[in-house]
């Protein structure tokens, strides 16, 4: 398989066949990110020959017999049929509508019990697809596709360089709602900055309720040396959240979320985990954090964000 640079996936696509469309970033400039710094350029595209080679192998692993046979003296379990591809990079949802329409028929082809196909995407990949390209995409197989929104906070979103408003985040949602294209959120505790987490969260929550996410997954800021966001700490110009009010913070922003949805915190970053359908568990998950902010110590809490070296 065709893989450049360490492999990214939301902790939901676990099982997905994971296939490189794109390598990098289209945007590269976000202040606090740090993921594709391990790459020698900003973005790629992947060829269509390289694209079709994986298929190719990928098909092999789960239709001939001597892996079947290989997988079995090595004890690992025979292959299930493939029901989910999700496309590797930080947003091929950029990628030109016929792009992404032979990629799916490729998928296709190979794996006819593909029923969905997800990836990354930046909220400004949508706004480059008309309503009809959109429509037509849900109908190739493109459903719940992950968005790095991370905040409501137009202050926040300015500052970090995001490359959008707000408002872009309410609009372009609602025309993947009319194409019937699911999606997720990830939302970024922290990332309004010290003395403002529940702001931002307050900001967000209003958004968010405008959306109609299937499942919002948090993670919890981490600023590493190397990040842009890093040297504006050095010159004064930004402070970062401590650890409390980043949950205080998550906690504002599920007890104003208003809509349906899934309610995550996985990943490394996260001090916690927590998992929970809203509104269902909203009073249950509001509770723990409360019980967890009046407990917790911000030193105990610091030295786990000090020591994460890696997300």
């Amino acid at each position: 398989m065709h893989y450049t640079g360490t492999i990214w996936r939301p902790p939901y696509e676990a099982s997905s066949l994971l296939l490189e469309a794109t390598a990098g970033c289209t945007h590269h400039k976000c202040k606090f990110c740090t993921l594709y710094q391990d790459l020698p350029f900003p973005f790629r595209m992947s060829p269509l020959a390289d694209i079709e080679s994986d298929l190719q192998e990928a098909q092999l692993w789960h239709t001939d017999p001597l892996a079947m046979l290989s997988a079995q003296l090595q004890g690992v379990p025979r292959p299930s049929p493939v029901r989910r591809v999700f496309l590797t990079g930080a947003n091929p949802f950029v990628l030109q509508f016929q792009r992404l329409k032979t990629i799916s028929e490729r998928i296709h082809s190979y794996f006819p019990t593909v029923e969905s196909i997800g990836c990354f995407a930046r909220i400004t990949d949508i706004s480059l697809k008309s309503n009809a390209e959109l429509s037509e995409l849900h109908r190739c197989g493109y459903d719940g596709i992950t968005i790095g929104v991370e905040t409501g906070d137009d202050a926040a979103l300015a500052f970090m360089d995001k490359g959008y408003p707000s408002q872009a985040i309410t609009a372009q949602a609602e025309r993947l709602d009319a194409a019937q294209i699911s999606y997720n959120f990830f939302y970024l505790a922290g990332i309004s900055g010290a003395g403002h987490g529940i702001e931002g969260a307050l900001k967000s929550a209003a958004v968010f309720n405008t959306t109609r996410p299937k499942l919002i997954g948090s993670s919890m800021l981490t600023i590493f040396p190397e990040s842009a966001l890093y040297q504006e700490i050095q010159r004064g110009n930004w402070r970062e959240e401590g650890e409390l009010e980043k949950l205080a913070e998550l906690k504002a922003l599920i007890e104003n979320l208003a809509i349906p949805t899934r309610f995550v915190t996985d990943g490394a970053s996260n001090l916690i985990q927590i998992r929970g359908d809203l509104p269902t568990d909203q009073e249950k998950l509001v509770g723990y954090l409360e019980r967890l902010i009046e407990t917790a110590d911000e030193s105990a809490l610091r030295d786990y964000r000090a020591n994460l070296r890696h997300l």
